[in-house]
């Protein structure tokens, strides 16, 4: 399945079905009054969170959603029926944007089963009956029902993860996701290997988080050099970063601060958020480089940093650890019986 965080689509509610003119006619009844009944009102325009979707691959085929207008109303003072309302699903942490030049935010779903009503359907036009009086006692206008809302909206989905890991590419961070979580991230000799936001769930110590892998940052990724800075998106909701970078990289302090000043650029103030700085691949250095190395690292980044190896998993349950500590002991511990189903909630003292 293709990866798609942007889309442009229009949506419509429905309109109000249209009054009725009728007049009543019974044997043996003299005297019939009006007896049209009020249109129905149109369907809404509902957004969803649903759980299961982390693209929004299906608006690129389909941009156009109408909910349907509502029914007539009928004589005997029959109320038209309700159009059906249209519900959207998008993926949680799905934002709905205005289409205008600041795209400004108009609603956020981060939690599953959250619905809004983005829109909602035009009331029913009056039947003939309502507009009965003591000196009108025959009315024949009605109300044709009210226009549904239209609109144009961009919905930017922001992948939802407890921690992000962040770093030039080649750094490790595919080789750590799928070492860690149940990620199946592409790994190769070259940079680039990871083209899209990737996540992944760590079980550890009987809790579990979520990880996001993104595409490897260069210099220049806020003026879009590389895949630019428009995956870090998925990093904004992060808790805590984890800041790989390569021991065998030339500089180590340099390539730190090549991904710091583009997080710096990029802004949402991600350079807030709590980091662990991590030197990675230690397995292919001795000792005493690794630690002249994380000295050095240490120096430029103001953190104390962690050694670790994502292929052969050295220093990774220190890593785990640190960024559980961090997450918080909120996050949910999974008990499961002899069957492996999940029983109960619970924290740790």
């Amino acid at each position: 399945m293709h990866f798609l965080d942007q889309a442009k689509i229009y949506i419509k509610s429905g309109d109000g079905g249209p009054g009725a003119v009728s007049f009543r006619r019974e044997k043996y009844v003299e005297y019939g009054g009006p007896d049209g009944g009020n249109g129905g009102k149109g369907g809404d325009i509902i957004f969803e969170a649903v759980a299961g979707l982390n693209t929004l691959i299906d608006f690129r085929y389909t941009q156009h959603f109408k909910a349907k207008r509502g029914t007539p109303g009928a004589g005997r003072d029959r109320t038209g029926a309700g159009g059906p309302d249209l519900v959207i699903e998008v993926p949680i942490g799905t934002q709905i944007l205005d289409d205008d030049e600041d795209r400004s935010l108009l609603a956020d779903l981060t939690k599953e089963g959250e619905t809004l009503v983005f829109l909602r359907g035009g009331d029913g036009g009056r039947g003939n009956a309502s507009y009965k009086t003591s000196t009108n006692r025959a009315p024949r206008q009605h109300g044709p029902g009210w226009p549904g809302e239209e609109k144009w909206v961009w919905l930017r989905l922001k992948l939802l993860a407890d921690a992000g890991l962040v770093g030039l590419p080649n750094a490790g961070k595919s080789t750590f996701i799928n070492g860690v979580t149940n990620a199946q991230a592409k790994v190769g000799a070259y940079a680039f290997t990871t083209l899209r936001p990737q996540l992944g769930v760590v079980s550890h110590k009987g809790n579990e988080f979520v990880v996001a892998d993104i595409p490897g940052l260069i210099e220049g990724a806020a003026d879009g050099a590389g895949v630019g800075d428009r995956f870090l998106g998925h990093i904004e909701r992060c808790r805590v970063l984890l800041h790989l970078v390569d021991a065998n990289d030339e500089d180590v302090a340099t390539s730190y601060r090549i991904v710091r000043d583009e997080l710096e650029a990029y802004g949402a103030d991600l350079t807030d958020k709590p980091v662990i700085v991590a030197l990675n691949k230690i397995d292919t250095l001795d000792d005493e480089l690794v630690t002249a190395l994380s000295a050095e690292l240490a120096e430029e980044s103001g953190h104390p940093v962690m050694a670790l190896s994502g292929a052969s998993g050295a220093g990774v349950p220190a890593i785990l650890d640190k960024l559980l500590e961090i997450i918080g002991p909120e996050k949910r511990v999974v008990v499961r019986n002899d069957d492996g189903e999940e029983t109960t909630d619970w924290s740790p003292v």
